[in-house]
């Protein structure tokens, strides 16, 4: 158990977190403050809800790169909706958002499961779809702050036990999702589906409608985020999270999970974008540049990436040692 344990992806990613969050800390004592690690903590709220989504959608070998594009559209709308009615309860905008998102992400799937239409063209194909129908209902116009409600904006600031709504968001949704994929038939089935996609069908499992429950579910935390990024940062515009489809994926792979489909949990996706949130909000503090982010984030991606198939090749030489000592 304990040697499980020091070999598995997420403890040996959390070390590495724990070992940066330390670096950090030696040129900027105050980093490691519970208040500052908590801003860390909400700070990547958005990017631990659309990793989850984004893990779901890859176990079933599949990949969704409109979830920044769908935040966008569903931010927009959800901002539109407040202004033009400012009495209509912050619950129902949040369901608002969710079912949006959630119609989304089901017409990706849609179009995967109906027309075996590959996942990345789907995606791309919508991303801009998306993006252009933000520019056209809000004809190319920000809605700002002075504009929303103070109970639209107040939600994510609201604060439980000390921590904000954003935050206790987040961790909501990775307890349900860890349950989810642990403990239901839905969660196992897209594991199946993505580790061996013929056995999955033998057994009974519809790949096609799996992956579509993927899409929508993705579709879902996309729409919620865009609620929650839009109300946070009070603005709404056609290029919010603009790019930020490429952090989703990367906190993904960083996190262990596989992009040929069916390894992967939802500690994985959570570490990997605590991973990028640490590194984003540690580089300006130690007076590095931002733009390093990304060619940190590119260069942990192929480490990960090199690292699976590395692992990969490594369970192939073994199996053909115990052939060969059969023999």
């Amino acid at each position: 158990m304990l040697k499980r344990l020091i070999t598995s992806r997420e403890a040996l990613l959390m070390l590495i977190i724990l070992v940066l969050i330390g670096l950090v800390a030696i040129r900027f004592p105050r980093f490691i403050t519970l208040s500052n690690l908590a801003g860390v903590f909400n700070d990547t709220s958005p990017l631990i809800l659309l990793a989850i989504g984004q893990m779901i959608v890859i176990l079933t070998k599949c990949i969704d790169l409109s979830v920044a594009a769908n935040l966008a559209l569903t931010g927009m709308v959800v901002a539109m909706i407040n202004v033009a009615a400012p009495g209509v309860p912050v619950v129902v905008i949040i369901a608002v958002a969710i079912g949006l998102g959630a119609l989304m992400g089901a017409f990706n799937g849609l179009l995967v499961w109906k027309l075996d239409i590959p996942p990345i063209v789907v995606t791309l194909g919508t991303m801009t779809i998306y993006r252009g129908t933000v520019f056209v209902i809000s004809n190319g116009k920000w809605v700002n702050s002075h504009e929303m409600t103070q109970a639209f904006k107040a939600f994510p600031r609201y604060e439980l036990f000390g921590m904000p709504m954003m935050s206790w968001t987040a961790i909501i949704a990775v307890i349900i999702f860890f349950i989810v994929m642990t403990r239901t038939t839905l969660g196992r089935s897209f594991y199946a589906v993505g580790g061996n996609p013929h056995a999955a069908t033998y057994a009974g499992i519809n790949v096609g409608r799996s992956q579509f429950w993927a899409f929508t579910i993705s579709g879902a935390l996309a729409g919620l985020t865009g609620y929650l990024w839009v109300s946070r940062y009070a603005v709404a515009y056609v290029n919010v999270a603009s790019g930020f489809e490429l952090d989703v994926v990367a906190a993904c792979v960083i996190g262990g999970i596989s992009i040929a489909g069916g390894i992967g949990s939802v500690g994985g996706a959570l570490l990997g974008a605590i991973f990028l949130g640490v590194i984003k909000n540690a580089l300006p503090v130690i007076n590095v540049s931002p733009f390093w982010q990304l060619a940190i984030s590119g260069s942990a991606i192929i480490i990960a990436v090199a690292l699976n198939a590395r692992s990969n090749k490594n369970h192939g030489r073994i199996i053909l040692k115990s052939a060969e000592k059969t023999q």
